[in-house]
């Protein structure tokens, strides 16, 4: 699991990447102003647990987390190249936009199924008034 915290031109946000079996879910959370370190480990304790059980969109990404074990040396280089290089990797950003578009999708079902309820309903107050003007004859 990995979080990057970047600036978007507008807010800091932290992005969530998480490598389960090959393949990369990613969630994203915007922290507003920039966040001190103790705001992005209250995050990580308190947060991140809802986060990444909300997130159900992954993607087949190209690299795992290997088996074996990493010479300490070799880790410590490839995290200082990590922290070095900015935004998020290109897994993450197709795991966001699936899971947004996923999303999205969930939010125009439940909108069209409102406005159908709203037309019923409305439907029904007509037929009943209707119904009192014939029976006052």
């Amino acid at each position: 699991m990995k979080l990057t915290v970047f600036y978007d031109g507008q807010f800091w946000v932290g992005v969530v990447e998480q490598y389960v079996q090959g393949k990369v879910k990613a969630g994203k959370h915007l922290f507003g102003a920039e966040p001190k370190d103790q705001e992005v480990l209250e995050f990580v304790w308190k947060q991140l647990d809802q986060l990444t059980e909300g997130l159900s969109q992954s993607v087949e990404s190209g690299y795992g987390i290997s088996e074996r074990r990493i010479n300490p040396k070799r880790l410590a280089r490839q995290v200082s190249r990590e922290m070095e290089q900015r935004g998020v990797s290109s897994y993450a950003q197709e795991a966001l936009r699936l899971e947004y578009e996923k999303r999205k999708k969930e939010k125009q079902v439940d909108s069209r199924q409102q406005k159908e309820e709203l037309k019923e309903r409305k439907r029904e107050l007509k037929v009943q008034k209707a119904k009192a003007k014939h029976r006052g004859k």
